[in-house]
């Protein structure tokens, strides 16, 4: 007797029956289109494909169809492994654990701004590897409509470049010689909706029944199912989620902006088609992809379709697919949602790495607030995640930063709030007395008046602030406080990431309000180009960027030699100073205690057991007791061997 789903689903011995009596069914039609890659096909589906079949069951068992889609997509894996170039297949064979390497430093950069085009950043290979940098994001390169495009990020062609930057192939040859040069490149894939101007829209505009179902046309009665469930993402552009099709009148779901529509994975063919896509990514270079929204991609009614179980499901099937066909490749979570929710997609078997915006914005608070109970508290109970993950730990990115701290949290510390991001709004949008920031408001919601945040880190740090006010000790402060930010996401545990042009320290750019297509968007703030003079100031001491670039190397070549700040532990510990930040990492018994004062005040801590330290910062020692911080000061002790 045929065993049912629900039997596949809980017995795992009939789940790997299963799985090789359709292995012996497809290997005949797979084998021709795997090539010589067959061998390497055939072992890793006999590994992986209970796991594939598992989760392709749980999203499309009452699909009739659902194995016919299945031997869709086997196909469509056997057809990208043997289109895999020969140096990614050899990455495929090593152990995936580089992002654990106290070496690895991140950088993300919007091409056109930091380069000029694909040859351009070809040119500026030796300034990363001066700087640093092995892993290298970079911000949208495909074809998107204009001038609307949301920085890149409604994509019309995943197989086509923007033509300003340069071709495919030139992206390729550039990916190819980022690896030749030891850099990792990252590319953005964004799987959760496409742009109205893509091939499957504009086929669904036009009425073809099968790219209908890609997306969501609903009836006004069906979309008023899922409305009153959802929140708005972009209220200062536009209200609800859904945009009418002016041909058909039906509605059709758009999460972010009424041009981005969202794709319909309850449809196995959809899945199946941007399995397509990422694999062919990942054949160009990719070593990452960083998946975009991918907290919204599953929708149920009732529900305010975030966050949902099938969208883990989902994203462990995109996994699984990689691990057959392109092993090296490795995913990014970007979900920028609750805490407890941001956790939930670090896995082995899902994304490897994960954005931690609960350290950026905590980071930002303790600043504002000189006090470090919230970052203290929340990290505790957050920061740890599987030993095999990394955070990619930022101070700041591209868009924006938003307050995603634990309510719950904050009311056990008997902070309100509700009413504490109003302060960090005002704070860092310059709007509160004595704020050190620039920033501005993104996205204000004209109802509650909450918005997020943009700015470059040194506009936000107080150095756009104390030129102004020509304030040496302000500015002197502000880059304490640089140092200090880029200390802790150089130290605490995971990859550190810099957004290319605050490692020189740029400040916000605020021409984007004169541009037509950008004045809408407050981000484009914190979007700098950055020209060759600027990078020049890198090796001058004597400058402002100079020496906030320097300071990040004296960071980078201390943290480059002690192991414990890679695959070591991370312990967030008390200090018992609200003024201060304490955590331990901890590697085959080497310890390494880091403490860093937010505040422009000395603090004092009493440093436990007995003996000695030295600082591999500064080289200086300290003894047991009560010792002493100077204003931002950050001290990486390390045990003195008796």
């Amino acid at each position: 007797m045929q065993a049912t789903t629900a039997q596949l689903l809980e017995q795992p011995v009939l789940l790997q029956q299963e799985s090789q009596t359709l292995l012996k069914r497809f290997s005949q039609q797979l084998k021709p289109l795997a090539k010589q890659r067959w061998p390497e096909l055939y072992t890793r589906l006999s590994t992986q494909l209970p796991a594939l079949l598992r989760l392709y069951l749980s999203l499309y068992a009452e699909r009739y169809d659902c194995y016919y889609h299945l031997e869709q997509l086997l196909k469509s894996l056997a057809k990208s492994l043997a289109n895999r170039p020969d140096y990614l297949c050899q990455l495929d064979q090593q152990p995936q654990d580089w992002h654990k390497q106290n070496n690895q430093l991140g950088g993300a950069c919007y091409v056109d701004l930091f380069a000029g085009d694909f040859e351009g950043l070809k040119q500026r290979i030796p300034y990363l590897k001066q700087t640093g940098i092995n892993y290298l994001h970079l911000m949208p390169l495909f074809k998107a409509p204009e001038p609307n495009s949301d920085g890149g990020y409604a994509v019309s062609d995943y197989r086509t470049t923007m033509p300003s930057l340069g071709s495919m192939q030139q992206l390729a040859e550039l990916m190819a010689e980022l690896h030749q040069q030891g850099i990792r490149p990252v590319l953005d894939f964004v799987f959760n909706h496409t742009s109205d101007e893509h091939s499957w829209a504009q086929k669904a505009q036009k009425g073809d029944p099968d790219y209908r179902d890609f997306y969501f046309f609903l009836t006004e009665a069906e979309r008023d199912r899922y409305a009153p469930s959802l929140r708005e993402i972009f209220p200062e552009i536009r209200r609800g989620c859904f945009t009418q099709d002016p041909a058909s009148g039906l509605w059709i779901w758009t999460t972010f902006n009424s041009f981005q529509w969202d794709l319909n994975y309850a449809n196995p063919a959809v899945f199946n088609a941007m399995a397509e896509e990422m694999l062919f990514l990942a054949n160009q270079g990719a070593a990452v992809l960083r998946l975009d929204a991918l907290a919204f991609v599953w929708k149920e009614a009732g529900s305010n379709c975030e966050n949902l179980p099938k969208a883990h499901l989902l994203i462990q099937a995109f996994n699984a697919v990689a691990r057959i066909a392109a092993p090296a490749l490795q995913f990014k979570s970007e979900a920028i949602v609750h805490p407890d929710e941001v956790v939930k997609y670090i896995a082995p078997t899902e994304c490897q790495l994960s954005y931690n915006p609960l350290l950026m914005a905590l980071l930002w608070n303790s600043l504002a607030t000189r006090k470090t109970r919230l970052l203290t508290e929340s990290l505790k109970r957050r920061f740890a995640i599987d030993p095999h993950c990394s955070w990619v730990n930022y101070i700041r990115c591209h868009d924006d930063i938003g307050w995603t701290f634990d309510d719950n949290v904050a009311w056990q510390l008997g902070i309100n709030p509700e009413h504490h991001r109003h302060f960090l709004n005002q704070f860092y949008t310059g709007q509160f007395p004595g704020s050190f920031a620039t920033g501005v408001p993104f996205q204000q919601n004209p109802v509650t008046g909450d918005c997020r945040v943009a700015g470059m880190l040194a506009s936000l740090a107080g150095v756009e602030q104390a030129q102004l006010q020509q304030k040496p000790q302000h500015l002197e402060h502000a880059l304490a406080r640089i140092y200090l930010l880029n200390s802790v996401i150089l130290s605490i545990g995971g990859l550190p990431l810099l957004y290319m042009g605050d490692e020189l320290g740029l400040l916000n750019d605020y021409s984007f309000s004169q541009d037509p297509a950008k004045k809408d968007d407050s981000r484009w703030v914190n979007r700098v180009k950055v020209t060759e003079t600027q990078l020049v100031q890198a090796k001058k001491p004597a400058s402002l960027s100079g020496k906030i670039y320097q300071q990040l190397q004296q960071l980078l070549s201390c943290r480059n030699r002690l192991a414990v700040l890679g695959q070591g532990s991370t312990e967030i510990l008390d200090s018992g100073n609200p003024h201060l930040f304490c955590y331990q990492r901890e590697l085959a018994g080497d310890k390494l205690l880091a403490l860093v004062n937010f505040s422009e005040q000395t603090q004092h801590l009493l440093l436990p057991a007995t003996g000695s330290y030295t600082d591999e910062l500064s080289g200086q020692r300290y003894q047991a007791g009560t010792i002493q911080l100077a204003p931002y000061q950050v001290l990486w002790l390390t045990p003195v061997s008796s």
